[in-house]
């Protein structure tokens, strides 16, 4: 998570989180602004907002009078944003940075083998 990003970006990508690991499953009722402003020490309009942005992803819906909940494909959608928006956010900053450093390509690829396989991920 970036902890640069306004609050109620953050607090999305922490439902969002939650619904990618699982701990959020379709259909599941979200945390409501309360609780999240409570739990996090935030102003509940923050979370709100945060909240605000899931709905219009349509990663969250609203249940008029008994909350927000999870939305069957949601899991799917943050997936596929986070595959499309991936590259820009993760790799052009390695690539910029290697190319200061004067790493080769050779040198990245064994890097990234390297944290890869400290990590548990031996494809």
């Amino acid at each position: 998570m970036d902890a640069t990003a306004p609050l109620f970006r953050q607090i999305a990508e922490l439902i969002e989180d939650a619904i990618v690991d699982g701990s959020l499953a379709a259909g599941s009722r979200a945390p409501s602004t309360n609780e999240l402003a409570d739990f996090h020490d935030i102003n509940p309009a923050t979370a709100r907002r945060g909240m605000t942005l899931l709905v219009d992803s349509r990663v969250l819906e609203k249940r008029r009078g008994i909350g927000m909940f999870v939305t069957a494909g949601a899991r799917d959608l943050i997936l596929a944003r986070r595959r499309e928006e991936f590259a820009g956010d993760y790799l052009v900053p390695l690539i910029d940075e290697a190319v200061k450093l004067d790493f080769t390509r050779a040198d990245i690829r064994h890097l990234i083998d390297a944290v890869a396989e400290s990590r548990g991920l031996y494809r």
